[in-house]
């Protein structure tokens, strides 16, 4: 399967800027004719600049560390630093960059015309989110030291100024600014458990777009992981019931392009016209082959009495089916309904082959308020993983279900807690998978990228306050009670969860004989771009699930 997602409309809005991994990874085409523009063996995105050229944004071997060109000329290159969240207006192109000293991002304003570049020094995790229409201000987000709060500054290119947007006391945040004409407007948490836009507010998470011309804000609805969007008091059909992603306007304001996928329907590019009140389908990169199963929502008890969402995929027959276990990544992240390339595909596969298929959003997960997402914070880590242990019962406790033979996958935090999950849990898991995972915060925080280590630890805790906790709560410390066998992928040039953190506990499980089985990609990072790794390694995995389970 593939998919294709809307990037940005040209300057006069007669072609739409698509990213697709047709070609084995993602690349850009221009739609209408769905014409290819790069043909790189990596990764890339980018954005039609103002005068129309199409701005690329690559970086090496999936190292992360982002270059910006246009087409295949070099713009701002240099592959020590960090050139990310590109955004361009008027003749300004604004990004940010580690290349004062490695570890607090500033955003830059680059004079396309000129080439003159003015920066706006900052401290600690940050990026651009937004440009107003003429170039002349950018709003930058900064990651707080808390977790769960970040804040918005307004750099003005003509004068120098940075004023602060949100001052606030407690914990907040504050998500997807954008310019309405000259105001700026946002989705935030302030002063509540949901993300709220204005006077716009629900019991789910509200995040918001507007159009270039000033004309329409849209308001994306999170409804227990679902989309719904709204402008006005108008609802913007869908295809169907799934999730949207990437809505982008054309700069008259007068259409909508958005993907859209179900965990039945890849990501396929599709156009709302706000005056005729219709939605069309522009790209069909993938159909979808028959039988594939639509997952029913279910909420299981925890230890403490808190309510889990959980999304179960069931195969036809009675069963008892084995069952597999994916956790989402982050831990600020959510499991979402749609077609995600790391967890759908695997999940169709397996339930085609006979086996159940569980998503839990554990505690800790975003789309279900700020309580709910700070239940893991720090020193309550373990209860996250205590969390797989009650959907474990809860799985036994059904007849079609045979937990005896329970599988845990799960990539980077995900993979964490397939380790935890096997080291604090040895007696109920069968196997493990997991990718790019962490094996021990200790040397995870001192190992992972510099500019990475602040914003990790006000999730994770502090080497210097919580170090004892880390231990604690590292499967590495507890690699003795690990018993079940391991599938293990990752990519060598991994900036995020170094490779070490696999090698290390791979090591340890096959000197003590416990069958374990590392893949590392040479050319990935922290994700798995190429389709052609994406499908060696989960051949290899499900090889390794016939053998180990029978």
């Amino acid at each position: 399967m593939r998919h294709a997602v809307p990037l940005s409309f040209s300057p006069d809005g007669s072609e739409l800027l698509v990213s697709s991994d047709v070609p084995g990874s993602d690349q850009l085409f221009v739609w209408p004719g769905m014409r290819q523009v790069t043909f790189d063996e990596g990764k890339v995105t980018g954005q039609f600049l103002p005068d129309g050229r199409i701005l690329v944004e690559r970086d090496e071997g999936g190292n992360e560390r982002v270059q910006l060109y246009v087409g295949d000329e070099p713009l701002v290159v240099d592959p020590r630093y960090k050139h990310e969240t590109p955004h361009a207006a008027g003749r300004t192109l604004a990004y940010a960059t580690t290349r004062r000293n490695e570890i607090d991002f500033d955003v830059v304003a680059r004079d396309l015309e000129t080439g003159e570049e003015q920066t706006f020094e900052f401290q600690g995790y940050v990026g651009v989110a937004a440009i107003s229409p003429d170039g002349r201000r950018i709003v930058a987000y900064r990651a707080g030291e808390r977790s769960g709060d970040d804040d918005l500054y307004l750099c003005d290119v003509d004068t120098g100024d940075v004023t602060h947007l949100t001052p606030h006391d407690e914990a907040a945040e504050y998500v997807s600014p954008c310019f309405r004409g000259d105001e700026v407007v946002w989705a935030t948490n302030e002063g509540r458990d949901t993300l709220a836009v204005g006077d716009h507010a629900s019991q789910w998470d509200l995040t918001c777009f507007a159009d270039p011309a000033g004309r329409s804000l849209l308001i994306v609805a999170n409804e227990d992981g679902y989309s719904r969007l709204t402008i006005g008091d108008v609802e913007v059909p869908l295809p169907g019931r799934g999730v949207v992603e990437s809505p982008v306007f054309s700069p008259d304001g007068s259409k909508l392009a958005f993907a859209f996928s179900s965990p039945t329907q890849p990501k396929d590019v599709y156009l709302y016209d706000l005056d005729a009140g219709e939605t069309m389908r522009l790209t069909t990169v993938a159909e979808p082959p028959p039988g594939l199963v639509e997952p029913t929502l279910h909420r299981f008890e925890s230890f403490d009495g808190e309510s889990v969402p959980v999304f179960l995929f069931m195969p036809t027959g009675t069963g008892p089916f084995p069952v597999f276990v994916m956790v989402h990544g982050g831990p600020e992240a959510q499991w979402v309904p749609e077609w995600h390339v790391n967890y759908v595909p695997l999940a169709q596969y397996l339930v085609s082959r006979g086996y159940a298929v569980a998503v839990p959003n554990v505690r800790g997960s975003t789309g279900y308020g700020k309580r709910y997402e700070h239940l893991d914070d720090v020193r309550l880590r373990l209860d996250s993983v205590r969390d797989l242990e009650a959907l474990h019962a809860w799985l036994a406790a059904r007849p079609e279900i045979d937990a005896s033979r329970a599988v845990v996958y799960g990539r980077s935090y995900g993979g964490y807690m397939v380790l935890a999950a096997l080291a604090f849990q040895p007696e109920l898991w069968a196997a493990g998978i997991e990718s790019v995972g962490i094996s021990s915060f200790v040397t995870f925080l001192e190992n992972t990228s510099p500019y990475r280590r602040a914003v990790r630890e006000r999730e994770y805790g502090s080497l210097e306050h919580d170090r004892d906790f880390l231990v604690e709560a590292s499967p590495i410390t507890h690699v003795d009670a690990i018993r079940a066998p391991l599938f293990i992928q990752h990519g060598a040039n991994d900036p995020r969860v170094p490779l070490g953190e696999s090698e290390e506990i791979a090591r340890v499980l096959q000197e003590k004989g416990i069958r374990c089985e590392l893949v590392v990609y040479p050319d990935e990072g922290h994700s798995i771009a190429k389709l052609s790794n994406r499908i060696d390694s989960f051949t290899r995995a499900v090889a390794f699930l016939d053998e180990v389970l029978g």
